[in-house]
């Protein structure tokens, strides 16, 4: 091999590694990611209104994206002043622990989690909000408030999910 090839080559392999080194820091640079869409955050809102509607109690449902920001809220006529907050909340909880609020508040009450947490802004550690995932994906939550209790509003929650649920699954 000639001096002037091995030079070539040592350059072509310097741009080659220094390339796929520049390459690399800009992969690690961004971050993607799926996001739930407005359509099937809306279609499983309907489903838990639908279901609390049918057990005979007037809610708010709030689901909120992956960044806990509200894409959906449908808040029936009759329900309480309070219902629309404390459903965005719940599910901003969910979603900021990566777990149901029913499990959350039996924790508090166990006390296998610090009850300082409840405490915190927005934190409403109540029955009514559901982690929304797919194949292993935190997409969301799904918050429901104004049945009379907890596990009545996680019922209704959870057919909303029940109702996307085919369509996550990826």
């Amino acid at each position: 091999m000639t001096l002037m090839h091995s030079q070539s080559v040592a350059i072509a392999t310097l741009c080659f590694v220094v390339g796929y080194g520049v390459a690399s820091a800009a992969d690690e640079a961004t971050v993607t990611y799926k996001s739930l869409a407005p359509d099937l955050a809306l279609e499983a809102a309907k489903a838990a209104l639908d279901q609390c509607r049918k057990d005979g109690f007037q809610v708010s449902v709030a689901v909120v994206d992956r960044f806990g920001e509200p894409q959906v809220l449908l808040r029936d006529r009759f329900a309480g002043l309070p219902a629309s907050r404390t459903a965005t909340d719940k599910a901003w909880t969910a979603l900021g622990f990566r777990a149901n609020t029913v499990d959350l508040s039996k924790a508090i009450q166990n006390g296998s989690i610090d009850a300082r947490l409840a405490a915190l802004p927005r934190v409403t550690m109540l029955g009514g909000a559901l982690i929304i995932e797919a194949g292993g994906t935190l997409l969301g939550a799904i918050g429901v408030s104004g049945a009379p209790g907890g596990d009545k509003d996680e019922k209704c929650a959870r057919s909303g999910l029940d109702a996307i649920r085919d369509k996550l699954d990826f």
